[in-house]
């Protein structure tokens, strides 16, 4: 049995739940077909993905997985069972976590996956 985590810790290993790799090609998909910085997908407790780029507006500005989880949101998703970035950044930024925490709570799995899909981290939202 694995040591669990601590709130925020890396945990370096490629997703072995084919439903986590699946949230990292949706997120992908996202950030190439819309031609942003970043892509995110957002798995919801029922099993529904929202897929979403980042927004930049001249009024309004959200990082791709903030707008996935808006979207999850807006369609009546009540949790989140786990969510993935696409993006050029080491980390998950922390307003990122924060909005994943909000809805899907603190223990919940961040992914975070360089452009070629390569994972560079896993941590929770707490």
């Amino acid at each position: 049995m694995s040591e669990p985590q601590p709130q925020g810790a890396a945990a370096p290993a490629a997703p072995e739940n084919p439903e986590d790799r699946k949230l990292i090609t949706l997120a992908r998909s996202a950030r190439a077909r819309n031609g942003v910085s970043e892509g995110a997908a957002v798995r919801d407790e029922t099993g529904r993905t929202y897929v979403a780029g980042s927004v930049t507006l001249e009024s309004l500005r959200l990082t791709a997985l903030q707008t996935a989880v808006a979207m999850a949101v807006a369609s009546g998703a009540e949790s989140l069972e786990a969510a993935a970035v696409v993006t050029a950044a080491d980390r998950a930024a922390d307003t990122d976590r924060a909005a994943v925490r909000d809805l899907g709570g603190p223990d919940t799995p961040v992914i975070v996956a360089g452009p070629d899909g390569t994972v560079r981290s896993t941590v929770t939202a707490g």
